[in-house]
């Protein structure tokens, strides 16, 4: 064997070890494991609108996020509910399901609209008083969230209301219209199921 041959038998055996020790490496490290907040859920009928470029600006300072939820439609032209994330500020906004209710109440922002986003919540509908108590939470609202806009209109609204106030709150949330539990709404006379939850409106 030339002199040659054996330089190049230790340098094929040096990369040899190297390789294989990279191999034994991966595998014997310990993985982390996964956390829930590393995975994204998101259900069937909801999509989720933000702005890219501002979260990840928000991102860097940890910024605190709410989701309100609108309607739109998604890549297949159906009527989806739509999750617009906003940022929450507690020193500002007060508690998170006031925040979001109002939000909610006042609809999409322009830039919001620009993407597609709508609601189904007349204009006219306001806040009488949020309620926020130890064991439960009540929405007071005027009349005019229930009022116009046909049968369709009155179950989406309900259910922006309803995932909206659910996502926001970890306490029971009650609907209240004009100062009173609002269990029949509408001139249809929708039977709500309270506190409100995504199977209130099963009747």
């Amino acid at each position: 064997m030339t002199k040659g041959q054996k330089i190049l038998l230790i340098i094929i055996g040096i990369f040899m070890f190297a390789v294989v020790g990279l191999v034994a490496f991966n595998v014997l490290m310990p993985k982390p494991d996964v956390q829930p907040d590393d995975i994204s859920v998101s259900e069937r009928n909801v999509e989720e609108v933000f702005d890219r470029q501002q979260e990840e600006q928000d991102t860097k300072t940890e910024k605190e996020y709410i989701n309100i939820y609108f309607i739109g439609k998604n890549k297949s032209n159906e009527e989806v509910y739509k999750a617009v994330k906003r940022v929450y500020n507690k020193d500002v906004d007060g508690s998170k399901i006031r925040y979001a209710i109002t939000s909610l109440i006042r609809g999409p922002r322009p830039e919001e609209r620009q993407l597609g986003v709508y609601t189904e919540i007349p204009s006219g509908a306001e806040i009488i008083n949020i309620t926020e108590q130890s064991d439960k939470i009540i929405i007071n609202l005027n009349s005019a969230f229930v009022t116009g806009g046909g049968t369709d209109s009155l179950y989406k609204r309900l259910y922006q209301l309803i995932k909206t106030s659910r996502l926001n709150s970890s306490l029971p949330v009650y609907l209240y219209i004009d100062g009173q539990q609002a269990d029949v709404v509408g001139g249809e006379g929708i039977m709500l199921t309270q506190p409100l939850s995504n199977s209130s409106l099963d009747n």
